[in-house]
């Protein structure tokens, strides 16, 4: 079976765009839908050149483990109007991606993975939950505009190498896939480190592929031209 990359996924947009298929929600904005995508994430970005010191901060965040936007908007300088959008009036939101691996509120779910991939690298069980049923609920308390969009990370040691499968509800082609990609790969990176840190010479891993699986893969009308052949 031949494996769709990104220059795939591009070329889906373009073509979409080329014959005019949208989907239009109730405001009158067009959306270019790609339903239950999945792809290997060879390039960092689907459209557009990622904005390397937002990623660096975005990164330095999520390790921070602090559910503010604040925090963020004193790393970066300033806060992305989308976490904004996200935020209830204290700042506060759900998709601190460090939050929901590392801390022992979500139950150290980078330490079980790694853990587990070490006593049984044949596991089909080094998963990291993102979200949780009680999101339904905690998406839009308090204000928020919150519905986390990772839904896990399985990884996976198979050949020599780590592969990680991430699964996702939601995903902006433009801005999001970029700094998705940028974290996921910070942690499979690390993942591979601490792993190898436990492993003696000869079991030494490489980095693999990462298989992105989307729910809904879309770009907003607003980045149409970004789409656009050059």
């Amino acid at each position: 079976m031949k494996k769709l990359r990104v220059s795939d996924i591009r070329q889906y947009f373009i073509d979409e765009l080329a014959a005019e298929r949208f989907t239009v929600d109730k405001s009158g904005a067009k959306t270019i839908e790609l339903i239950g995508a999945s792809f290997i994430a060879d390039e960092s970005s689907i459209f557009g050149i990622p904005n390397d010191d937002y990623i660096k901060s975005e990164i330095k965040w999520y390790l921070s483990q602090s559910t503010n936007i604040n925090t963020l908007a004193d790393i970066y300088g300033k806060t992305p109007v989308a976490w904004k959008y996200a935020a209830n009036e204290h700042g506060e939101i759900n998709s601190n991606y460090g939050t929901l691996i590392y801390s022992e509120k979500y139950h150290c779910q980078y330490d079980a993975a790694l853990a587990e991939l070490i006593s049984n690298s044949d596991t089909r069980r080094a998963s990291m939950i993102y979200t949780r049923p009680s999101i339904w609920v905690e998406y839009a308390e308090g204000g928020k505009s919150d519905f986390i969009c990772t839904n896990s990370v399985t990884y996976y040691v198979r050949d020599g190498k780590m592969d990680a499968v991430v699964q996702m509800r939601s995903n902006d082609s433009v801005y999001g896939f970029k700094n998705d990609y940028a974290w996921q790969k910070e942690v499979l990176e690390n993942l591979i480190y601490d792993y190898n840190d436990f492993s003696d010479d000869t079991n030494y891993i490489e980095l693999g592929d990462i298989h992105w699986q989307v729910q809904n893969l879309h770009v907003y009308e607003k980045h149409f031209n970004m789409v656009l052949p050059s």
